[in-house]
């Protein structure tokens, strides 16, 4: 795992499972319908149950770029935050992933979370290298932690395999 501390938390890398996440939330990478097939979502529909999707459709659909929170169902987390990173079209840019992002962390303070963990949004259906997510991902983060005030303490990306965390340990040294 590769950690970094940030304004007043710290953001962190791993590869893994994110649906074995302990953090306060994961985040669903996630259509703007919020329906939940496959990658991300199917996983998390499979492990945490169909109530997620049930309670998270009954809130869209929701613009690109935002993100809405559900109940976790039989998930570690108590939260699945979800980021509409692509519209029915299936179709993300690095903007996008950076708004919803920017949207999850909102989510996580106003339910006044202290950890979340997030996947590489776009990544893998929306077809976005993952080198360009990461640095927007990173960016968003660590600008979230620098900011003021704020419950969120850590931010955890929880990558599928060690290539993509060899990308966000890449981003995040190129950060500074």
């Amino acid at each position: 795992m590769r950690e970094k501390r940030v304004g007043r938390g710290v953001i962190s890398l791993s590869s893994g499972d994110i649906t074995e996440s302990a953090a306060d939330a994961i985040v669903n990478a996630a259509n703007n319908h919020l329906w939940m097939g496959a990658g991300v979502a199917g996983a998390i529909k499979r492990k945490g149950g169909a109530a997620i999707e049930r309670e998270a459709v009954a809130k869209g659909p929701i613009p690109v770029g935002e993100a809405v929170a559900t109940g976790a169902g039989a998930l570690k987390a108590r939260h699945v935050i979800h980021a509409a990173g692509m519209g029915q079209d299936l179709r993300t840019s690095e903007a996008l992933v950076e708004a919803c992002t920017r949207a999850s962390l909102r989510r996580a303070e106003e339910l006044k979370l202290r950890t979340i963990a997030f996947p590489a949004i776009g990544t893998g259906v929306g077809g976005l290298p993952v080198a360009g997510a990461a640095r927007r991902m990173l960016r968003a983060a660590a600008e979230h932690l620098a900011g003021g005030e704020g419950t969120l303490q850590r931010i955890e990306f929880v990558l599928f395999s060690e290539a993509d965390l060899r990308a966000f340990e890449a981003a995040l040294a190129d950060a500074g």
